[in-house]
């Protein structure tokens, strides 16, 4: 069985990704959960993983610590993880690779946190050319491939990689078209996420940085996590 570490399910995009992935293709793992800390964590992160960082995925004797490299090594052992129609597997990849590579501004500016409710101080311009471009490539692969996830009719590794940004949709009340907001919504209603949000909210811990990037954004209006002990 795979063991997948990763961080907190209310901060770690980074995390989701191969999580979500393996859990609605139904791919047995073991999960091992490490939290952030106000210190640095590379010690402890380094125990399993070489970068220092989450996720980390271990199958016996191979170590994969890489979202994209996790998708590709579970795509040469289980179907369907990229879509099997040659034109959208192409086009599915070079999306989570422009996911996994850009939108700097969106990852900056409006930083993972499930729990909470934001109104954005502000929207540079550089951040909505990021959410126009999530917005035009979703309703593109939609419109492609027939919906309703990005490829076609089956969840798979490029909708995984996207599945970050529908927390941020959520989270700081971002506008996109119809068809991505649906999508967005479909994404947010599905069993893996709805129980990684309710485990998100039930987490105990405040990591001070994480918690100030996401004050930094704007407004709170209202924090849905279970206080601190």
């Amino acid at each position: 069985m795979y063991t997948l570490y990763i961080a907190n399910k209310n901060y770690s995009s980074w995390s989701l990704r191969p999580w979500v992935l393996l859990r609605e293709h139904a791919i047995a793992f073991s999960e091992q959960l490490v939290p952030f800390e106000a210190a640095s964590n590379r010690e402890r992160f380094r125990r399993f993983s070489p970068s220092a960082k989450v996720p980390c995925l271990i199958d016996q004797a191979v170590t994969v610590w890489d979202s994209l490299g996790i998708a590709e090594y579970l795509a040469e052992r289980h179907p369907g993880i990229w879509p099997t129609d040659t034109a959208a597997r192409a086009w599915a990849r070079c999306s989570a690779a422009e996911m996994h590579s850009g939108f700097g501004v969106l990852r900056e500016r409006c930083t993972m946190n499930c729990g909470i409710r934001v109104r954005l101080a502000e929207m540079p311009p550089e951040l909505q050319q990021d959410i126009a471009r999530i917005d035009e490539l979703w309703i593109e692969g939609i419109a492609r491939f027939g919906g309703p996830f990005l490829a076609g009719a089956m969840f798979t590794a490029v909708d995984a990689f996207f599945a970050p940004v529908a927390f941020r949709v959520q989270t700081y009340g971002l506008a996109l078209g119809s068809v991505a907001a649906g999508y967005a919504q479909r994404l947010l209603a599905l069993d893996s996420m709805r129980s990684w949000y309710a485990e998100a909210l039930r987490e105990p811990w405040r990591e001070p940085a994480h918690e100030a990037e996401a004050q930094s954004a704007g407004t709170w209006l209202e924090d849905r996590r279970l206080p601190p002990p």
